[in-house]
């Protein structure tokens, strides 16, 4: 596999240079917007720390502009690409860095990424926008904890990534803060500007640092995540028409002395465990909790 030392020696031609010479261009229907700027991509996969040896996770990679500085950091890089336009530049790469660079095509989505690692791995990825936030849902959600990835350094949209670090009260804060904040510490590790790619997007972009801290006792990841689903769902009415649908969740409120003419953005992430943490006691025989009423 990969050496002893880091190998910043490795000399390869210009991405834009790739990207001319097999013809590619940025796909809107998948999503893609290239980074070119190897000090950025650098600095990207500085993020989560030393990364020699370690195994890394990167959905998306396009012609590899991250995927460079993965392997030059010295990573044991897992590539799924759904572009077969992109798999001979990246084959390019595994022949630059014998290997450290597997390469894997197909949809992200429909992998199972414990069985495809097979080891504790980091996620690095520019994620295509139009399956970011379902992927980032995925590697939250689970009853397993900690999860078999060890931290998630995941580019989204400004406005996705300042939902998932929201504190409660503020307009941005949402379901995607709850699953992100509730057993895992997420931090906005990088703003990049939308001039950094090619083509531009018409959005800002920003990166997020997630690590999983401790699971919350007597908690159900199924539960929080229906709660939640249904409270910021209908988040501009007070929490007891957004949740009645649930059974005994206008009551869990009642007996938190959770006032409930409030709305879903006003609680905190620990209030809601403690909602979800009532919901997923063993319910009476032949009712379920999550099931409406």
């Amino acid at each position: 596999m990969c050496g002893k030392t880091r190998d910043m020696s490795i000399d390869l031609p210009p991405l834009r240079e790739v990207i001319a010479r097999h013809g590619l261009s940025a796909s809107k229907a998948l999503g893609q917007n290239f980074l070119f700027d190897e000090q950025l991509l650098n600095r990207i996969a500085a993020i989560p720390g030393d990364l020699q040896g370690k195994a890394v996770l990167e959905v998306g990679p396009g012609p590899g502009g991250l995927t460079r500085a993965l392997l030059r950091a010295g990573a044991r890089v897992t590539a799924i690409e759904m572009d077969s336009r992109c798999l001979p530049a990246l084959e390019e790469l595994s022949d630059a860095f014998p290997g450290q660079l597997r390469i894997m095509q197909g949809d992200a989505l429909k992998l199972n990424h414990d069985e495809l690692m097979g080891e504790p791995f980091a996620v690095l990825s520019n994620l295509p926008y139009n399956v970011g936030t379902a992927l980032f849902v995925r590697w939250l959600a689970g009853e397993t904890w900690p999860p078999q990835w060890t931290s998630l350094t995941l580019m989204f949209q400004q406005e996705v990534a300042q939902r998932i670090v929201a504190s409660a009260g503020n307009s941005a804060f949402g379901r995607l803060s709850v699953l992100a904040q509730w057993r895992s510490t997420a931090a906005l590790a990088m703003k990049v500007h939308r001039s950094a790619f090619t083509p531009p997007p018409k959005v800002m972009s920003a990166i997020v640092h997630v690590v999983p801290s401790a699971m919350p006792e007597g908690v159900s990841a199924k539960v929080l995540e229906r709660i939640t689903e249904a409270a910021f769902g209908q988040r501009r009415k007070m929490l007891r028409q957004s949740v009645k649908g649930i059974e005994g969740a206008v009551a869990a409120l009642e007996a938190l002395e959770i006032d409930t003419q409030r709305r879903a953005e006003t609680l905190s992430v620990e209030e809601f465990v403690a909602l979800a943490r009532i919901l997923s006691r063993p319910a009476p025989a032949g009712r379920n909790l999550l099931s409406p009423q």
